[in-house]
C-alpha cells in the first residue's frame, strides 16, 4: 500500500474551470402520488444506529467495522468487460466520464470487513482519489495514467492499493474470464475478502480520522422514505456527453429504489445476478473538458454552492439542487435551491459527475 505525502494539489486546482455550465431543462411529469414506501417524517425513528454504515445511514456494520474506514474501488465499465461482479454489494457508486466519454465506476464499501471479490478492476484517473479521500477511504486501483493521476497519487495524503504492485497479494486474474476469451484488461480482480486481515497484518490505519466519524451525507432522521421537494420522475436517463455511454434508472415502487440499466440493458452483478439499485440517484453537472492529447479529462470536482447544478432523485421524485466539495479532504455537500443542506433518504446512493444538459426525466 502506498501512502503519499501531504501536499497541496496545485496541478489539480489549476485545471479546474471557474464555473459550471448552464443547466438544461429537465422534463417532468406531474407531482407524484404518495407510494407505499413513503410515510410522513413525523413517524420516523430519531437518531442514528450505533452500527451505522456512514455511507448509507443504515445499521448494517459488523461490530469490527464501527468507526473504521471505507474502501473505494475502481471498476471497469466498458461494455466488453461486463458483467462486473462485487458491485451489487457497493453502498455508493460514482460514475464519471473518462477518455472518449466512456465511463468508469468507483464502488464504495462502508464495511471494510465485508468487501467482496471485485472484477474487473481499472486504473486511476485523478478525480477519483480526490473524491475517495473526502471519505477517508482506502483507494483501490489497478495502475494509473502517468500524468495527472500519478501526480495526484504522489501528492495526496491517501492510502492506495495498486494492482500493478499486487499490494498485499490481493490482486489476480480471473481464469474463467481468460478461458472465455475475454481480453486481459477485463480480467483483473481485487479479493476484498482478504482485506481486513491484510490491513491488520501490515499495521495499516483502519480507524477513521476524528473529523470523518459522522455520516458521509446528511440523512433523514429515520429509515422511511421522504419524497424530495420536486416533481415526479420515475425514469431518468443520464447521457455522458456526446459519447455512446448512458445510464438509465427506472423507479421500482415495490422496493422504493431506482433500478439501473447500462447502455439500455439491466446493469447486473455477474455473481449475484442482482440488478444494481439505489435509494438515491444524484447527478451533478460540472465542467468537463479534454485535458491532453490522450483524451484524459479535466473535471471540476469542486462544484459551487448555488452555481453548480444537479438533480436529486428518490422515491419517484426529482429535485433540483446545487453542490460543492470545498477541498480535497472535504465531503461532497448538496443543497436545495434555498441554500439549505439537502437530506438524503437512507440507503444506497449513485452519484454521476457529468456534463451540463444531459439528463432527461419522465
Amino acid at each position: 500500500m502506498k501512502k503519499s505525502k501531504t501536499l497541496a494539489l496545485v496541478m489539480a486546482t489549476v485545471l479546474l474551470m471557474a464555473g459550471c455550465g448552464q443547466t438544461a431543462p429537465v422534463s417532468s411529469a406531474p407531482e407524484a402520488p404518495a407510494s407505499s414506501a413513503s410515510v410522513s417524517s413525523q413517524s420516523q425513528n430519531e437518531g442514528n444506529p450505533k452500527n451505522m454504515n456512514l455511507l448509507t445511514g443504515l445499521g448494517t456494520l459488523t461490530d469490527g467495522a464501527v468507526g473504521k474506514r471505507p474502501v473505494a474501488v475502481m471498476v471497469n465499465n466498458l461494455v466488453d468487460s461486463l458483467p462486473q461482479y462485487g458491485v451489487s454489494d457497493a453502498n455508493v457508486i460514482f460514475e464519471i466520464p473518462v477518455e472518449d466519454n466512456i465511463t468508469r465506476l468507483m464502488a464504495m464499501y462502508g464495511d471494510y470487513t465485508k468487501v467482496p471479490k471485485i472484477c474487473s478492476l481499472r486504473s486511476c484517473r485523478y478525480y477519483y482519489p480526490i473524491l475517495a479521500v473526502g471519505f477517508d477511504a482506502f483507494y483501490v486501483h489497478w495502475g494509473q495514467d502517468p500524468g495527472m493521476a500519478q501526480q495526484v497519487l504522489n501528492t495526496l495524503d491517501i492510502d492506495h492499493l495498486n494492482g500493478t504492485e499486487n499490494t498485499y497479494g490481493l490482486y489476480g486474474r480471473d481464469q474463467a474470464r481468460l478461458n472465455s476469451g475475454m481480453s486481459l484488461e477485463h480480467t483483473g480482480y481485487f479479493d476484498g475478502t482478504g482485506l481486513a486481515a491484510a490491513l491488520k497484518q501490515n499495521g495499516a490505519r483502519t480507524d477513521l480520522k476524528s473529523e470523518k466519524t459522522g455520516p458521509a451525507f446528511s440523512f433523514q432522521s429515520g429509515t422511511n422514505l421522504i419524497k424530495p421537494d420536486g416533481n415526479a420522475c420515475t425514469k431518468v436517463n443520464v447521457q455522458f456527453g456526446q459519447g455512446d455511454y448512458f445510464s438509465t434508472f427506472t423507479y421500482d415502487l415495490k422496493t422504493g429504489t431506482y433500478l439501473k440499466q447500462h447502455n439500455g440493458k439491466p446493469h447486473v452483478d455477474g455473481v449475484t445476478g442482482t440488478q444494481l439499485s439505489f435509494t438515491n440517484v444524484i447527478v451533478l453537472e460540472t465542467d468537463i473538458s479534454q485535458m491532453d492529447s490522450t483524451g484524459h479529462k479535466s473535471v471540476n470536482w469542486k462544484g459551487g454552492k448555488g452555481t453548480c447544478k444537479g438533480y436529486y432523485l428518490s422515491d419517484g421524485v426529482v429535485q433540483s439542487i446545487t453542490w460543492e466539495k470545498t477541498g480535497e479532504y472535504d465531503y461532497l455537500k448538496f443543497y436545495d435551491n434555498s441554500g439549505k443542506e439537502l437530506k438524503l433518504n437512507r440507503g444506497k446512493t449513485y452519484i454521476a459527475l457529468n456534463y451540463p444538459g444531459y439528463v432527461t426525466c419522465s
